[in-house]
């Protein structure tokens, strides 16, 4: 017997965007095969038949539903898809013990849970489900894409390859043996510190007050996750962040081994501007590359965006939904 967790849920509207009156909004609940109970937010098209093609989003890495993932679904959802907004394995207001761990399988299944539930919603055509990944989830979409044949779309938003940036550093720039095993040596220190202290040490949140020298694009997450533009309490980039061993299996477990073999569509938005683009770039190039199935995949490069621009437009329109409905359309016939 699969058992949900008891999850408590807000009743009240608290996105980080209006509530639009073209769709119904409702609370799910669904479970994945680790049995974790994940929370989300299910917009459906007002007047609404049957049969309908579905998408689930996540994102971005250390986000909740009621930032960005949820301002795609509802935006998608006017477009006549059914869409479903979810926070992932132990964070928001998802099940999961202990908190604010993350996992390249687990957060996989994530997605792959979501397309269970959407597969088998009344109003949707199993044969027409898709998924959007934003950010470090632009990452995990792909890697889901490679093992759900169920899935007939995907687009990977403003993407980080999360394993790589962890086992690399930002721009490869901490690529060595070396580097590595420093990185490892101190999560495994931290990892008897967090038992002898009775709890696990917070890290990697945006920074806060914000450095006069810091970098553009620790300015760009503060513009977005520290102000009235994307702030909520229950994101971890919003507030403390993830465990300092949150992350640590990415080190070691690259995703992405088989996106040349997926054979679904396969869309990569990214700003030109933004500093993680090379992620969207060179995991375009290891898709078609070698590929029998590269004819229904594409990167969309866009003009002068950031990377939180792709977050919520960043104030001048810069998500492309005209082209993502289009992309939908084509593929969840």
């Amino acid at each position: 017997m699969i058992k949900k967790e008891e999850l408590v849920l807000t009743d009240e509207w608290d996105k980080t965007f209006p509530k639009s009156e073209k769709v119904d909004h409702s609370k799910v609940t669904f479970v994945n095969r680790y049995g974790i109970t994940l929370a989300a937010d299910l917009y459906v098209p007002k007047n609404a038949g049957d049969s309908l093609p579905a998408i689930a989003v996540s994102g971005p890495f250390g986000a909740v539903k009621e930032q960005c993932s949820g301002l795609y679904a509802q935006i998608m959802a006017e477009r006549g898809f059914l869409t479903m907004a979810f926070d992932p394995s132990f964070t928001g207001e998802s099940g999961g013990n202990v908190r604010y761990m993350a996992s390249p399988d687990i957060n996989t299944e994530d997605f792959m849970a979501a397309v269970d539930f959407l597969s088998l919603h009344e109003k949707v055509d199993p044969d027409r489900i898709g998924i959007i990944g934003i950010c470090g989830w632009g990452g995990m979409a792909i890697n889901t894409a490679a093992l759900d044949t169920r899935i007939k779309a995907t687009v990977a938003s403003t993407m980080y390859d999360m394993t790589r940036v962890n086992a690399k550093g930002y721009f490869d720039s901490a690529d060595s043996e070396e580097a590595r095993y420093q990185a490892k040596a101190a999560m495994c220190a931290q990892r008897l510190a967090d038992l002898k202290n009775g709890e696990y040490k917070l890290g990697g949140g945006v920074v806060d007050p914000l450095p006069e020298d810091a970098p553009f694009f620790v300015k760009d997450y503060y513009d977005y996750y520290k102000t009235g533009r994307g702030y909520h309490p229950r994101s971890l980039n919003s507030n403390g962040g993830w465990n300092v061993i949150g992350c640590e299996s990415f080190v070691n477990q690259p995703i992405l081994q088989y996106s040349h073999e997926i054979r679904s569509a396969v869309l990569l938005i990214h700003g030109d501007k933004a500093h993680s683009c090379y992620f969207s770039r060179d995991a375009y190039a290891d898709m078609i590359k070698d590929s029998k199935y590269a004819a229904n995949k594409e990167l969309m490069i866009i003009p002068g965006a950031v990377h939180t621009d792709l977050y919520d437009g960043g104030g001048k329109d810069a998500i492309p939904f005209d082209k993502m409905e289009a992309f939908f359309r084509e593929y969840l016939k």
